[in-house]
Parts: structure tokens; C-alpha cells; sequence
């Protein structure tokens, strides 16, 4: 029996949380927590589908009606989206998915286990080879353009390309540092999230203030303007879609500012965390997605030697992350956990999604 093990790594936003759904660029790192997928042919006509971490078992037949899929079901979708490449599943499977991610966390474990799962469809049906930024379209076709969802490309290209990239969201363009080595942290709320919710109402805002700015500038592009030009755009924008569009303009500053950083031989990490924490300022004070539980892990990761914190993903709850000196790991972790997370480890940098 054909045997294929299917891996993805989680990912964390370094720079530009809440803009890739605006096609501005971001920097993000494929981390050391994975999603695998074992499995095994069972010589029957549906895949068996056990998920021990969540208390789950599901059966998908081989052949199914695909234009009746729940909301959010990705597994199916993505069977979709492959049948339009003439990649169809002919053998059932046995499958046992298990994740060191933690769940609707902001470290993307949805992302990681439709990857993984595109990836073990391609290994089991297929003799096409698609490389890993096919495969992040692959993966961003399934969870965003089929269901119609808001969210972005950041989470498909971080994980199935893997280490440090800066990724043009507009141009799909990926800038890779293989060799960066940051010391990083992350801390686990442990309070859920409405990722869909959140990135809706953000985004809706975030475009409703820029179409403000077009209708009176119509060569006005978000990507080309600068924090010069921000106090005279702002008069264009209605009182309660300001701070939408003040963070836009900003934090996508803040995002070339760390990608000048990161391009340098040597990485000034001191000032890369103060650009982190700039950039969590302004997810904190004008998006408003941080709760106080959030403020507080932030604050003590700070408090103990980080060189910088920040709210990870959609927000609203799930995790953060601190760029840190390996001396003070340990304690930072420990401060972490004692303002009330529900845990905090340190991460690598690591790889994107592999199979075999």
C-alpha cells in the first residue's frame, strides 16, 4: 500500500499584518510548528479522515457533488480546485492529520493543513510538478477566491515557500532570505477569534477610505504614496475611516523601512523590533484588534528584553510574537506566561511544505 507523508509549517507576520488584502507587500516566516498529514492507501472509495488533536473523523467519497460544499470546508474545495487541473482522486485513503500549530491561533493552521492536503492530492493523483509558489495559488484559490473569502495571500506563500520572504501581494513578486536568523518568540493567548469577521469589517473600511481619496485624486495608488503625503490625503477621508487609512499608509512604510533592514549583510535586529513595535501600535490604537490579555502578554515580552512584540494575524485574539536576544529567551517566555497566556515558546525559522 502506497504510503505519503505530507508536511506544513505555521507562519508568523513579521510586517504588514492587514495588508495584503489591500495588495501591499508583507514579510512573513514559515515556523518550526507543523501540520502532517500520514497517509495510507485503504483500498476503498472514500478517504477516512482522522484529525486525533481535534477529536475528529470525517469520510469524503472519491465521488461527490462538488458544487454543494459548506463554507469553510476546505478539504472538499480544494478537491475542486484540482479537478480543474484534471487531478482526480482514484484510490481512497487513510489519513491521521495532526498539528503542533496551535488552533485559530493566528499562526495559520488552516492554511497549513490545506496546503498539506493539496500537496498529498498532487503526490497521490498526479505526475504534474508544480513549484511551491503554484502551489500557495493553489492553496490561496481554494481558501480565498472559491468561497469568496477577504483574506490575503500572505499565510498560501509563507508556508508552501518557507523561511523569510517579502512578498509583493499586487505582483505576487517573493523576495527569499534563505539565511535569516532572528530569535523568536511566540506567545498563545488561548482566546478565539473571528478571523473572517475581523478581516471583512477591516478590509470593507480600509478600501472605503481609499476609494475616498481616488474619487477626488484618480491617479491616487496606495502603494506609491508616502507618510509625506498623509495629513493632505487624510482631509479626503471621513472622520471614522481615518484611522483605516492613516495605518495603511503607515504600516506599508514601516514595511519597506524592515525590508531595507533585512536586505543588509548584517541585521540590526534593535531596529527591526522598534519597527515592530511601531507596527503593533498601530494594530493596537487605530485597527483596535488587540484585547487587554493581548496588550498585557505584549507588554510583559517588552518589559523583559524584547527587542520588539506584536500582534500575529487577523487579531482579536490568538497569538503574538517577540523578536528576541537568545539571552533573554527563557525569561521572556516566562513572563509571557505569567501575565496570563496560555503558552509561549520559542521558534525557528524554518523550511516550507515538503512531502514523500
Amino acid at each position: 500500500m502506497k504510503k505519503i507523508l505530507s508536511t506544513a509549517p505555521g507562519r508568523v507576520c513579521l510586517f504588514g499584518d492587514h495588508q495584503d488584502y489591500l495588495e501591499l507587500p508583507v514579510i512573513a516566516s514559515a515556523i518550526d510548528r507543523m501540520m502532517q498529514i500520514d497517509a495510507e492507501e485503504n483500498g476503498k472509495d472514500h478517504f477516512e479522515i482522522d484529525m486525533p488533536d481535534m477529536a475528529q473523523k470525517r469520510t469524503i467519497p472519491l465521488l461527490q457533488d462538488i458544487d454543494e460544499i459548506e463554507r469553510g470546508d476546505f478539504l472538499k474545495i480544494a478537491l475542486k480546485v484540482l479537478q480543474k487541473r484534471q487531478i482526480f482522486p482514484t484510490k481512497g485513503y487513510r489519513l491521521t492529520i495532526t498539528s503542533e500549530i496551535p488552533i485559530n491561533a493566528g499562526l495559520s493552521s488552516s492554511s497549513a493543513l490545506t496546503i498539506a492536503w493539496i500537496q498529498f492530492l498532487i503526490a497521490a493523483f498526479s505526475d504534474q510538478s508544480f513549484s511551491p509558489k503554484e502551489l500557495a495559488l493553489l492553496a490561496y484559490e481554494t481558501e480565498v477566491i472559491e468561497p469568496g473569502s477577504s483574506g490575503g495571500k500572505m499565510d498560501q506563500f509563507t508556508i508552501a515557500i518557507g523561511d523569510t520572504i517579502f512578498l509583493d501581494t499586487h505582483t505576487d513578486r517573493v523576495q527569499k532570505f534563505n539565511d535569516i536568523d532572528l530569535d523568536l518568540v511566540v506567545g498563545v493567548s488561548g482566546l478565539s477569534k473571528d478571523t473572517f469577521g475581523t478581516l471583512s469589517h477591516l478590509k470593507s473600511n480600509a478600501w472605503k477610505a481609499i476609494d475616498q481619496v481616488k474619487a477626488q485624486i484618480p491617479e491616487f495608488d496606495i502603494a506609491l504614496t508616502t507618510v509625506n503625503e498623509l495629513n493632505k490625503n487624510l482631509t479626503l477621508v471621513e472622520t471614522s475611516l481615518k484611522p483605516f487609512f492613516y495605518a495603511a499608509v503607515c504600516n506599508h512604510d514601516i514595511t519597506q523601512r524592515a525590508l531595507k533592514i533585512l536586505e543588509q549583510e548584517q541585521i540590526n535586529t534593535q531596529l527591526l523590533g522598534e519597527l515592530m513595535n511601531k507596527h503593533h501600535h498601530l494594530l493596537k490604537s487605530y485597527l483596535k484588534i488587540t484585547p487587554p490579555l493581548m496588550d498585557k502578554m505584549i507588554d510583559a515580552a517588552n518589559d523583559s528584553g524584547a527587542l520588539g512584540s506584536k500582534i500575529v494575524g487577523s487579531g482579536g485574539g490568538g497569538c503574538m510574537v517577540a523578536i528576541v536576544k537568545d539571552q533573554y529567551q527563557k525569561q521572556i517566555i516566562e513572563a509571557i506566561k505569567a501575565s496570563g497566556a496560555e503558552d509561549a515558546f520559542a521558534v525557528n525559522i524554518t523550511k516550507g511544505a515538503t512531502f514523500k
